[in-house]
């Protein structure tokens, strides 16, 4: 009897050297040892119905003022608690919100000091006498609130 119990087990050695331990079909191995390509396409198979979810650069909104950073932030937290996303997707993602987050405050600050230089071009006299390092002319200011005006929504907060 013990002797049938061995002739039933796969005769291939696993990738560790030792014995296979599945049960044999008729060739005598068993049916992964026989079928070599099978077990590859079956982990494919399963990895699919996983059902990752993937995010699209169509679902991902313009995050151009810190309002929109906040409430992307928001809705990446309620996906993840939903399981729509993988915490690894927006691990990823953080830093990259943080890095926009600061890029936009530091944004408004050249704005609204290029506002304020603006309305004191020519008004203050320079007490030292000397010339300043870099002298701002109107046209300059005008340009740098060009590139640097922020959307409406943060203009209503400052």
């Amino acid at each position: 009897m013990n002797r049938n119990k061995h002739d039933s087990r796969c005769r291939a050695r696993a990738k560790s050297g030792k014995p296979c331990r599945a049960a044999a079909t008729a060739g005598g191995l068993c049916f992964f040892h026989a079928n070599p390509a099978k077990a590859s396409e079956l982990g494919r198979i399963g990895g699919r119905s996983k059902g990752h979810a993937v995010a699209s650069a169509d679902s991902l909104p313009t995050v151009d003022n810190a309002i929109a950073v906040r409430d992307t932030v928001a809705r990446l937290i309620s996906d993840v608690y939903a399981g729509k996303l993988q915490p690894k997707i927006v691990a990823g993602l953080a830093p990259l919100m943080n890095l926009q987050l600061r890029a936009i405050e530091t944004a408004n600050l050249e704005y609204r000091v290029a506002r304020l230089e603006k309305r004191f071009i020519g008004n203050e006299k320079n007490p030292s006498g000397k010339k300043p390092v870099q002298q701002l002319t109107e046209e300059k200011v005008d340009e740098i609130l060009r590139q640097s005006a922020p959307s409406d929504a943060t203009e209503q907060s400052t």
